[in-house]
């Protein structure tokens, strides 16, 4: 789908650059070593998680599943919930084409998937697994997304972040 059709696209049609409060969702792939798959996202030249907005009628399961396939060639299985991020100083974000979003977006992560890693050469450059102790340059919300998943798995405790 291109942004032009999305729900998001047609309502930025509607009201400029204004602030859009968006839902969403936010997926940390972890593999049998515990590192996680990151996405070198166009938007910004650095990396995040897959993940993205909802579309009219869609839970944000179905979202987090859906973005994952769009941006990764990975089909989640079972993606469960560890948190949910909304604090406005980090989840609010100003793009480079000047459109801006304050996110609340639930925090999900799966170790079961199939299919084989592919880039689409538009939203994601490059796919690849890092250590969480190892991280790149990432944008601030995505990057506190991973630190509430490791105080996730530490504690057990849903992380509102």
């Amino acid at each position: 789908m291109t942004f032009a059709n999305s729900y998001l696209g047609k309502l930025r049609s509607l009201v400029g650059n204004r602030c859009l409060l968006v839902p969403g969702a936010r997926v940390i792939i972890a593999n049998e070593d515990g590192s996680i798959l990151l996405q070198h996202r166009s938007d910004f030249s650095v990396w995040g998680l897959p993940g993205g907005n909802a579309e009219e009628g869609e839970d944000l399961t179905e979202v987090a599943i859906r973005e994952t396939f769009e941006e990764t060639g990975l089909r989640i299985k079972n993606p469960r919930p560890f948190g949910f991020g909304s604090n406005p100083q980090f989840e609010t974000v100003r793009f480079p084409n000047g459109h801006v979003c304050q996110f609340f977006v639930m925090m999900f992560y799966a170790t079961d998937y199939d299919g084989h890693i592919v880039t689409d050469g538009s939203e994601t450059l490059d796919l690849q697994w890092f250590p969480t102790n190892k991280l790149p340059a990432m944008l601030a919300n995505m990057r506190r997304s991973v630190e509430a998943y490791a105080a996730f798995s530490k504690t057990g405790t849903f992380q509102m972040i």
